[in-house]
């Protein structure tokens, strides 16, 4: 129990401390990233074999920097965005997903539809508590709105642990472009997650966001967008609710920021954490 409680602590104190290190450290200036259609740190849950979930990523700018960064963009602050995110569970590792549609609201309330994408997740069979691992791949296309290249994808690398109260999460994200007409070498984010749970229901902690730079050029640290969002996970009835508020610094487009992730129970089963070996 000592053990647990120091791995904790120090899991905690890192997580905290690496926005600001990063931020220090990745001083080569890049253009501005605004929020994606979805602020997540991928976990372990997954949809059972046959079950289909939903998820609805919402997120909305409050305030940042207004200035395009090419002829078209949509300007993200004082802007919604709404992504439905439809899963299947396919095997006891393995969930389909569908982003349908990418949606945005943009400052004068005109909705557009500006997407869609495809992914597929792995975890690895795993105990209640410890270690997970697995891995996420994503592909779409979206509007010139936002961004000037419409397909791009992203192949996201997961591990985590689970103990009585404390969860811990990294996902190492690898965005490159699939097709489009401006350069666009891939690049790498590091995004973490600790959080505690306060009752059966109910827990709190700390997301962290970190662009790391194009990947080609990760000795040079070529970017430095960050943002760090306080988020309370709970339960109400059979809904599943993430909620958090956030900032972005560095080379991050926006400033603050809210989201929230709906599980709308639209399944037979609620989305397992678990796929104990037999």
């Amino acid at each position: 129990m000592v053990r647990r409680n120091w791995v904790a602590r120090r899991a905690f104190r890192w997580c905290r401390a690496l926005p600001v290190g990063l931020a220090v450290a990745f001083t080569t200036a890049t253009p501005a990233l605004a929020a994606p259609e979805e602020i997540q740190v991928y976990m372990d849950e997954l949809d059972d074999p046959g079950d289909i979930g939903l998820d609805v990523h919402t997120s909305y700018v409050a305030s940042g920097d207004r200035t395009a960064d090419y002829r078209g963009e949509q300007q993200s602050v004082d802007r919604v965005r709404i992504t439905p995110e439809f899963s299947l569970g396919l095997t006891k590792t393995l969930e389909l997903g569908l982003y349908l549609p990418l949606a945005t609201i943009d400052h004068g309330g005109q909705a557009r539809v500006d997407g869609v994408k495809f992914r597929l997740k792995y975890i690895a069979p795993h105990r209640e508590s410890g270690w997970f691992y697995g891995a996420n791949f994503e592909i779409g296309r979206v509007g010139h709105r936002l961004d000037e290249n419409p397909y791009n994808a992203e192949l996201k690398g997961i591990v985590g642990r689970r103990s009585e109260k404390w969860t811990v999460a990294v996902n190492a994200n690898f965005d490159f472009k699939v097709d489009g007409p401006v350069p666009a070498p891939a690049s790498l984010e590091i995004a973490t997650r600790i959080s505690r749970a306060i009752s059966k229901s109910v827990a709190i902690g700390i997301e962290s966001y970190n662009g790391v730079g194009e990947f080609r050029r990760l000795a040079v640290f070529g970017g430095s967008d960050q943002s760090t969002f306080l988020v309370i996970d709970t339960k109400v009835g059979r809904w599943d609710l993430n909620l958090g508020v956030g900032h972005g610094y560095g080379a991050a487009k926006d400033g603050l920021i809210v989201k929230a992730i709906i599980g709308v129970p639209i399944g037979r089963s609620p989305r397992r954490n678990v796929d104990t070996p037999g």
